[in-house]
């Protein structure tokens, strides 16, 4: 996994994936008192930056492949991402997605022509019957991470990051990424480590679901103890890859934990002077720069706004918080 294929990627999403905003405010930046720039996701085909890595691995499949179909599985970014991909290809795609997922996130994966296949993500393994379910039908599975194309798709927003930092002169900073099992995390860190060496890339979880920054601290990679738990849906995943940590603890700094009701309020600051609906695992970065300042050391923070996927009901919440 090199700076190569990210390139790459780049070239097969051109024109097809949106290079979103870096978006700031007074107040924000009051609050975390330091200069904050919120890479927008959440305004990206699908919802969220997703849709990336859901492009570069169907563009990069040989035809004859990619016509047998794909499969993925998801909590409903992910989901999206390829089911979009998908149809654009004019492929079939089934989405092996947790029952409690929003339902949003599931409504909309079945407009975009997706077969969805719910599962229990308390007793069930979605890699198991994903597995299954690929072997049976002859499908292609698009793993949310652990992907070489995934990862490469993802870090084209690392590159965009860097030149539209470099637009507005800025050489160092503290690159914040929500994380579930890395893979936006980890191509976002070998983009920038390539195209701009200066800048640290800081994971962000949900606390409880914070295994990333765990296995950052102890060197090795460690398991979240439950599966479900924290309004933070989209990024909670048991553990990183041997191939998304590989990369973090080369390039990541030390990672970063935030509460629900600190990713509520991120999500009210963003609607309120940003006017951009972000859901709540896609606000965890701009919390973390929020309500964490202690553990940041830069002038200038840069955060991803993942993705704005969210249920009604839970944004309401958030505004009325």
């Amino acid at each position: 996994m090199n700076i190569d294929r990210i390139r790459a990627a780049a070239e097969r999403l051109n024109g097809h994936v949106r290079r979103t905003p870096l978006l700031s405010s007074p107040f924000i930046d009051a609050i975390a008192g330091r200069r904050v720039l919120v890479k927008a996701e959440c305004l990206q085909h699908t919802g969220s930056f997703k849709f990336r890595g859901g492009w570069s691995a169907l563009s990069a499949m040989p035809d004859a492949q990619r016509q047998k179909g794909v499969i993925a599985y998801s909590s409903g970014n992910h989901a999206q991402g390829v089911a979009n991909a998908a149809r654009h290809f004019g492929v079939p795609s089934v989405i092996l997605m947790p029952s409690d997922a929003p339902q949003i996130k599931i409504a909309n994966t079945r407009a975009l022509g997706a077969e969805v296949v719910l599962y229990d993500r308390a007793t069930e393994n979605r890699d198991a019957i994903g597995d299954a379910l690929a072997a049976d039908r002859g499908l292609t599975l698009v793993k949310p991470f652990d992907d070489p194309d995934v990862i490469a798709g993802q870090g084209t927003c690392g590159l965009e990051i860097a030149e539209q930092a470099r637009e507005l002169g800025i050489d160092r900073a503290e690159v914040l990424v929500c994380c579930g099992g890395g893979g936006f995390a980890s191509g976002i860190a070998l983009a920038l480590a390539a195209e701009a060496p200066q800048m640290q890339v800081r994971t962000v979880e949900p606390d409880g679901f914070d295994d990333v920054k765990r296995s950052l601290a102890s060197g090795r990679i460690e398991r979240n103890a439950q599966s479900s738990g924290s309004i933070c849906d989209a990024i909670l995943t048991p553990a990183p890859s041997e191939l998304t940590f590989g990369i973090l603890k080369q390039y990541c700094g030390a990672g970063i934990a935030v509460s629900d009701a600190e990713a509520l309020a991120a999500m009210k600051a963003a609607f309120d002077r940003l006017r951009v609906v972000i859901e709540p695992g896609g606000a965890a970065a701009l919390a973390a720069a929020m309500f964490h300042r202690s553990e940041i050391a830069a002038d200038t923070v840069i955060v991803t706004a993942s993705g704005g996927n969210v249920d009604p009901s839970v944004f309401i919440r958030a505004l009325q918080e």
